[in-house]
């Protein structure tokens, strides 16, 4: 089965078409090979010198352990909550910690390690295939490491190679997304196992990050849409793509109770902060100059186009229909190029409406990926004597190389930035260079393993109040570095004591130096939906605008309500509306939806009422909730 309109002599399924022969190829593929091998070891070696793993790193590893120790994919035993955006991060951690039953920390540091420097890579084998039909036959044309240079010289893309974060993940999925669709464009008859690989790789776009879901889409668009696939392949790939992705999301949605990870809920993934995320791109572009060499790359790209080299007959004309000629040209590597550079400004568009993130560069990392990606490597033309008469060929070789000298020039420089300015302190822009906070706040080079933050301000006073309290309570955290205030549970207390509760906003730090029996929560709403449901602070920082009182824990865990027991700084009143204010029937639903216990007849309800339960709103404010909620007259 032919999947292609062109008129080109016919090759064998899945074979690349043939390249042009150059007369002194060695030379070319040993630049090449030696400029990937350097770059990867580079990179490699710069994200080692800045390993760490960070609080929200960490957070990933408490729902691994969950996992491990069979309470299923939960942050707190009991409850059904998904504190982690990228499933498929969690379970590949996951499955690695069990095969190797090595401790989580390396495994995570390994992994995200690994998949970090095999993007880089994938990414230079992507931009070869690309420039590799468009070389010619005459002269020595090397293919040199540009966009990927400048991609590894700024701090936060070697900060985020480890982190335990799955940023390592998403950079990976691109490059494998975009090979195996430039694959599939420049192959005459691919075939059908190959295309459904494709769209598979495609489908798991969500289960990667929700918002890779643009690119997974548009890619499995140009499939359905181009020319030459019969009905049965087309079928095939919504099969493909859709199987996984959808029993997740049925998964999901009963298991859980929301169409989408808790995170989306806590941080409103769809709201919109122009201008915080504005000031969030220009934390990652100003501290590096990255307007320049990203100018340089479009400019030698632009300049590429005056070689002397025969121009790439990528679909054919005639009579053909505007539409079927689009049709036609979806499977050309020039699509596939509008496909990578058109995802990258979607998704830097989509975080800079989001308001970007706390984190310095780390969420505008994948669309820099996706914009760097067509000239990871370029062409830089070496002169010869024939071309001494030719203008042109000289021009493109003098520009060529002069531009790559001073890309190569600015990654040196930049590469000694060590991340956005005052990176320690959280101003007014809400921004921070995490891995040198953390640093910091440890007093370690490298925090890696849990027990590393304990010398974070209040974690070893967590661990020392959870060991110091056998009857249970809340341990709420207090403004001097190492005190923790423990409210206790009413009496009789039940054999084994009623319990621990943590609340501190660190979740990672605090549940990694804790045992799964303690229940850890958070102010912001990554582990506490009754937190994720509340609205955003309108001035709140980025990433964490989201701010429960204590006295609602105190109130849903059942603790004391009264002083002496409760903390100087929490009021009676608050905790007894806040008791109140639970009480609303709609409330009641959600807490029900995760807590209670999962049969198939709680498995259809939340199905059901799943994007209900993802708009329902709660008024952190007990006062006016016991209002909204018509509850009677409240006490404060």
């Amino acid at each position: 089965m032919s999947l292609s309109t062109s008129s080109e002599p016919t090759r064998t399924a899945d074979e690349p078409a043939a390249q042009p022969r150059h007369r002194d190829a060695g030379l070319p593929r040993a630049v090449f090979v030696g400029g990937v091998v350097f770059t990867a070891l580079l990179f490699a070696w710069g994200a080692w010198q800045r390993r760490w793993i960070a609080d929200d790193g960490l957070i990933v590893l408490r729902t691994v352990r969950n996992l491990l120790a069979g309470n299923g994919p939960v942050f707190n035993a009991g409850e059904r909550v998904e504190s982690n955006t990228s499933t498929l991060w969690t379970y590949l951690v996951y499955a690695l910690g069990r095969l190797t039953q090595a401790r989580l920390e390396y495994v995570v540091l390994g992994l995200a390690l690994a998949l970090s420097v095999a993007a880089l890579v994938l990414a230079m084998i992507v931009a070869k295939r690309l420039y590799t039909p468009m070389l010619g036959t005459s002269g020595t044309t090397l293919l040199l490491p540009a966009g990927m240079l400048v991609y590894i010289a700024i701090a936060p893309a070697r900060d985020f190679a480890t982190s335990g974060l799955e940023t390592c993940l998403v950079l990976f999925w691109i490059a494998l997304l975009v090979l195996l669709l430039l694959r599939w464009a420049q192959t005459e008859r691919p075939s059908t196992a190959s295309i459904l690989v494709l769209a598979f790789v495609a489908g798991l776009s969500p289960l990667v990050r929700p918002e890779m879901t643009i690119l997974g889409a548009a890619a499995l668009g140009m499939l359905v849409l181009s020319t030459g696939i019969d009905r049965r392949v087309r079928i095939g790939i919504v099969v493909a793509a859709g199987l996984l992705p959808v029993a997740y999301q049925v998964f999901r949605m009963g298991y859980y109770g929301l169409p989408y990870p808790n995170t989306a809920v806590t941080k409103e993934a769809a709201g919109a902060k122009w201008g915080q995320g504005f000031a969030y791109l220009w934390n990652l572009v100003g501290p590096y100059a990255l307007w320049l060499p990203l100018l340089l790359l479009v400019t030698a790209a632009a300049l590429w186009r005056l070689r002397d080299a025969r121009p790439a007959q990528e679909s054919p004309g005639g009579d053909l229909s505007r539409i079927h000629r689009f049709r036609t040209w979806l499977r050309t590597p020039s699509a596939v190029v509008v496909f990578v550079l058109g995802g990258g400004f979607v998704l830097a568009t989509y975080t800079i409406r989001v308001g970007g993130d706390f984190m310095h560069g780390r969420t505008l990392l994948p669309a820099l990926f996706c914009l760097l990606l067509p000239v990871a490597v370029v062409p830089v033309r070496l002169p010869n004597r024939g071309d001494r008469g030719d203008r042109r060929v000289t021009l493109v070789a003098a520009v060529s190389s002069g531009t790559w000298l001073v890309l190569v020039g600015w990654a040196l420089w930049s590469a000694t930035v060590p991340g956005m300015p005052n990176g320690t302190v959280v101003g007014r822009s809400g921004i921070v260079d995490e891995r040198a906070f953390y640093s910091l706040e440890t007093g370690r080079t490298h925090p890696i393993r849990a027990e590393d933050y304990l010398d974070f301000p209040r974690v070893r006073a967590i661990a020392k109040a959870v060991g110091d309290t056998p009857d249970g309570g809340l341990i709420v955290s207090a403004g001097a570095h190492d005190m923790m205030f423990v409210v206790p549970p009413p009496n009789p207390i039940p054999d084994g004591g009623a319990g621990h509760t943590v609340f501190f906003p660190m979740l990672g730090m605090a549940s990694m130096n804790t045992s799964l029996d303690v229940r850890v929560l958070d102010n912001i709403g990554l582990s506490n939906p009754i937190a994720a449901h509340t609205d955003r602070l309108p001035d709140g920082r980025i990433g964490h605008d989201k701010n429960l009182p204590a006295d609602w824990v105190v109130a849903d865990t059942g603790m004391v309500p009264v002083h002496p027991w409760l903390p100087p700084f929490m009021d009676e009143r608050w905790v007894a509306d806040a008791r109140t204010a639970l009480s609303c029937p709609q409330t009641q639903d959600l807490l029900t939806s995760y807590r209670s216990e999962l049969t198939w007849a709680r498995f259809k309800q939340n199905l059901r009422q799943a994007f209900e339960f993802a708009d329902y709103r709660i008024d952190r404010v007990p006062a006016y909730e016991i209002q909204r909620c018509d509850l009677g007259e409240p006490l404060s």
